[in-house]
């Protein structure tokens, strides 16, 4: 029987499952202020050239802020056009999904902090250390995005049709060759921290650029309409 009088047991659940929703508004406009808050502070931390010095040989000494910023605005980036593709195959939210959001969310936000301890210690005694907890910052940064994805694409309720949902599985399974590269960079920094770094700007830029060739190819597919 259904809870409610005059409801069919099908119309009570969807009742119920609109009750439990949060607004999908609201999930996407915190998450897009991180994200653009994220990336301004990365350009914040590359320090301009004062007094009388030459510009040019004082930005090649700054190499190493260039490359971080580069290296962490492509994560950032790539996550955001992921995400962006995913939250639109959603019609409503859900306390998980916005649990887990704010999971990624809070890795998407360290990344400043550890892109400056990075580059700060890349030709330092701490290397090591620096190049490992950044690329511990990046691989679960992208784990979360993973989790997230693969719970909406569990949540059929959430999303807006059967569609939505083969997608959103194909996304997740795209995503785990950069996340294995991660893995290996992580490994490789306890050897090699110089040449992880290497690794680490493959792996950003995979995940900067997969997810545009995705939205490059939805956008040739005929309309269904």
């Amino acid at each position: 029987m259904s809870d409610e009088p005059g409801l069919r047991p099908a119309e009570s659940a969807t009742a119920e499952q609109e009750r439990h929703s949060l607004p999908l508004d609201r999930f996407t406009a915190f998450s897009d202020g991180v994200f653009a808050i994220a990336i301004t502070l990365l350009v914040l931390e590359i320090s301009v050239p004062h007094g009388a010095v030459r510009v040019l040989p004082a930005l090649r000494e700054q190499w190493t802020e260039f490359l971080g910023y580069y290296i962490s605005f492509a994560f950032i980036g790539g996550i955001w056009i992921t995400h962006a593709g995913v939250t639109r195959f959603l019609k409503r939210g859900d306390a998980a999904a916005y649990a887990l959001n704010l999971l990624l969310l809070l890795f998407v936000g360290l990344m400043p902090f550890t892109t400056d301890l990075m580059v700060t210690h890349l030709t330092g005694p701490d290397v090591k250390i620096s190049v490992l907890l950044y690329g511990v910052n990046v691989l679960l940064g992208s784990l979360m995005l993973s989790v997230l994805i693969v719970y909406l694409a569990r949540e059929p309720a959430l999303l807006l049709n059967s569609i939505a949902e083969s997608t959103l599985r194909r996304v997740s399974r795209q995503r785990w060759t950069a996340i294995g590269m991660n893995v290996l960079a992580l490994v490789v920094a306890l050897v090699a921290p110089q040449v992880a770094v290497g690794l680490y700007l493959v792996v950003t830029t995979l995940l900067l650029i997969i997810p545009l060739l995705g939205l490059r190819r939805h956008r040739r597919q005929p309309s269904a309409g």
